[in-house]
C-alpha cells in the first residue's frame, strides 16, 4: 500500500490522498453566492438589454403593455437613421476628444504628483497632501460660478479649453497613484538616485513602467467620468459645434420625444463605447484597484 502511494504522489504529486469531503454547509453558501451573484448581474443587465431591443423596435412597441420582449419587426436601419436626423458624428468627435485628451493628462498630472509625495521628502509634504486630498470633498457646485468667471474673463468660455482644463488635474488620481507608489520599495529609488537618474528620470524609467494597472485603473475611471460629463458642456460649450454626446442627446430627446425607438438607439451608441473600453481593460483595472490599496 506504501508503495502504490508512493507512486501515484511520484505520478501526480498535486492530488492529495485524504481530501476531505467538503461539508453542505460550505456547498450551500456558495450556491447562495452564486445566485446572488446572478441576480446583482440581472439587475445590471436587464436595462441595458432592454435598451438595445427597444432600439430595434418600431416605435409603438417600445412601451406596449403587455412589454413585448422582442421587436415583431427587426429595425436595424435605426441605427443608419439617427446620423441622418442628428449630429451624432459632431457629438462622439467631440466627446472622444475630451475624454482622451482629459484622461492623458489626468493620468500624466495624477502619477508625477503622487511620484513627488510619495517618493521626495520635504518640508509640510503630509500637511500638502491632505490639504489636496480634502478637496475631494468639496462638491464642484461649490466653486462652479467664480471658476465661470474666472474662464470667460480670460477668454476661455466656449471652447475646448474649458473643459481640458476644467478636468485635467485630479486629487483622486493623486491619491490613487500615491496609495500604488507607496507600495514600491523605497530601495528602488535610491538605486536610480546613486546611477545618476534625476527625479523626473526615476518617475519616468523605474516608477512608470510598474505602473501599468494603477494608471490602467485611473485611465478608465477618468475616461468613463469625461464621457458622461453633463453639466461641465452645458455650462461651457454653447456652440453647437463643440457639444458633446450627453447634450446633444439632451437636445435630440427634446426634439424627437415622441421618437422612443431613436432615442434608445441613440443611447446606445452613446454607451457603447463605455462598455468596449471597459471590457477592454476589465482586468488591469480589477488589478490596479486591488493594487492601490496595498501596503508593505
Amino acid at each position: 500500500m506504501r508503495r502504490s502511494e508512493q507512486t501515484v504522489s511520484t505520478v501526480n504529486p498535486s492530488i492529495p490522498f485524504n481530501r476531505q469531503p467538503v461539508s453542505p454547509l460550505k456547498i450551500g453558501g456558495r450556491v447562495i453566492g452564486y445566485a446572488s451573484l446572478l441576480v446583482c448581474a440581472a439587475f445590471v443587465l436587464v436595462p441595458f438589454v432592454w435598451m438595445v431591443l427597444s432600439s430595434l423596435k418600431p416605435n409603438n412597441e417600445v412601451f406596449t403593455v403587455p412589454i413585448k420582449v422582442l421587436p415583431s419587426v427587426w429595425h436595424w436601419e435605426n441605427y443608419v437613421d439617427i446620423w441622418t436626423k442628428s449630429d451624432m458624428l459632431i457629438w462622439l468627435g467631440n466627446t472622444v476628444f475630451f475624454a482622451v485628451v482629459v484622461t492623458f493628462l489626468q493620468v500624466l498630472t495624477g502619477s508625477f504628483a503622487a511620484y513627488g509625495f510619495s517618493k521626495i521628502r520635504f518640508p509640510g509634504r503630509n500637511v500638502l497632501f491632505m490639504i489636496y486630498v480634502a478637496t475631494i470633498a468639496v462638491p464642484w457646485q461649490a466653486y462652479m460660478v467664480p471658476q465661470f468667471k474666472i474662464l470667460s474673463a480670460i477668454g476661455l468660455s466656449d471652447s475646448r479649453w474649458s473643459i481640458v482644463l476644467l478636468q485635467a488635474f485630479g486629487a483622486f488620481g493623486v491619491f490613487m497613484m500615491k496609495q500604488f507608489y507607496d507600495t514600491i520599495p523605497e530601495e528602488l529609488s535610491e538605486a536610480g538616485r546613486l546611477d545618476g537618474l534625476s527625479e523626473f528620470g526615476i518617475y519616468r524609467r523605474i516608477l512608470l513602467p510598474l505602473s501599468g494597472p494603477s494608471i490602467a485603473a485611473l485611465g478608465i475611471i477618468t475616461f468613463t467620468n469625461t464621457w458622461n460629463d453633463y453639466m461641465g458642456p452645458l455650462i461651457y460649450l454653447r456652440d453647437r459645434s463643440l457639444w458633446t454626446i450627453q447634450i446633444g442627446l439632451k437636445q435630440f430627446i427634446s426634439q424627437y420625444d415622441a421618437d422612443y425607438a431613436m432615442i434608445m438607439t441613440g443611447s446606445v451608441i452613446s454607451v457603447l463605447p463605455i462598455l468596449v473600453i471597459f471590457l477592454i481593460g476589465q482586468k488591469q483595472f480589477i488589478e490596479g484597484i486591488a493594487t492601490s490599496g496595498m501596503k508593505g
